[in-house]
């Protein structure tokens, strides 16, 4: 028993390079799952008029600090069973949680860009979602082979991104109050902060994780990866 529970909390950085590799592989795997179910949950959800209302509804006001703050419990609720626990159906719920929230909060942003060219509700069909998409999976793909091939360890972005997204969650507060809006160079900044966030999330993948965390591992890259998505789709449904 003992043998075998060891061997399965293995940390990632001891094991042998198959076994590395083969995490990789689970990790990306689940990642691409995670964002193909997006896909399938956003699509329902666009198609049920009562709540695409209730989330636009959600953004106005402090209406979008109560949405926004009951994302982050759900966030960190399913991070802290996706990367603490060695239950496996318990990460998956998690995991499951997660892409169900995400799908929820970018309703509004999704419906937004829809409208903005005029388009059909189908998200495959939509110019400003793909070109948003191809420039998130390019920037994804470029940040995680840097990580993957340097094996560089980026841990000390910590510190750096808890500051940047306490800064963010600041600003976007006094924008409420004083009703100025943040504009592009906010989202631009966004931008940089959610690919520091994947080049940790990455480094974690590398250097932080046990053996039997891949699906922990998969949540935290997909978090990182749905923030970029976020803050180009924003840029792209500019005027």
């Amino acid at each position: 028993m003992d043998h075998n529970n060891i061997s399965s909390y293995q940390p990632l950085i001891a094991a042998s390079d198959d076994t590395r590799v083969a995490f990789y592989k689970r990790t990306y795997a689940h990642v691409a799952l995670a964002v193909l179910l997006f896909i399938i949950v956003e699509s329902i959800f666009l198609r049920i008029e009562p709540l695409v209302e209730f989330a636009l509804s959600m953004t106005q006001g402090w209406r979008w600090l109560l949405m926004l703050g009951g994302f982050m419990l759900a966030t960190n609720y399913a991070e802290n069973i996706a990367h603490k626990s060695h239950d496996k159906t318990k990460q998956y719920l998690a995991l499951l949680l997660y892409v169900i929230a995400e799908a929820f909060i970018f309703l509004p942003m999704i419906w937004i860009a829809i409208a903005y060219s005029g388009g059909s509700m189908n998200i495959f069909d939509n110019s400003i979602i793909n070109q948003a998409a191809v420039m998130t999976l390019a920037l994804f793909t470029g940040l995680s082979a840097i990580v993957l091939f340097t094996k560089k360890d980026f841990s000390f972005l910590r510190n750096i991104l808890m500051v940047g997204f306490f800064i963010a969650i600041g600003l976007i507060i006094a924008g409420m109050i004083f009703g100025f809006n943040l504009g592009l160079a906010f989202s631009a900044g966004m931008v940089v902060l959610a690919a520091g966030s994947i080049l940790y999330q990455t480094s974690n993948l590398v250097h932080k994780y046990s053996t039997d965390q891949h699906v922990g591992a998969s949540l935290g890259l997909f978090a990182s990866l749905m923030l970029l998505f976020w803050y180009l789709l924003s840029i792209f449904s500019r005027d």
